[in-house]
């Protein structure tokens, strides 16, 4: 199997996620937010279920730190 393209934009409307997603956060404590990001990332690496995926998608975030 090869690596995924995570260079490939997937989203239909980025910028609409985004927004949504930074709404999420509104009103919210840092621990809050916190929290919220942390249920968000486990939920969606459920649905990828991939572990390789995963690792490279861990990867890609690593670097862009």
């Amino acid at each position: 199997m090869t690596c995924p393209d995570l260079a490939r934009l997937k989203l239909q409307d980025p910028d609409a996620f985004y927004a949504r997603l930074a709404s999420l956060h509104d009103g919210l404590d840092a621990m809050q937010s916190l929290e919220l990001s942390n249920r968000i990332i486990l939920l969606l690496a459920n649905q990828v279920g991939d572990a390789r995926i995963l690792d490279t998608v861990l990867e890609a975030a690593c670097k862009a730190v």
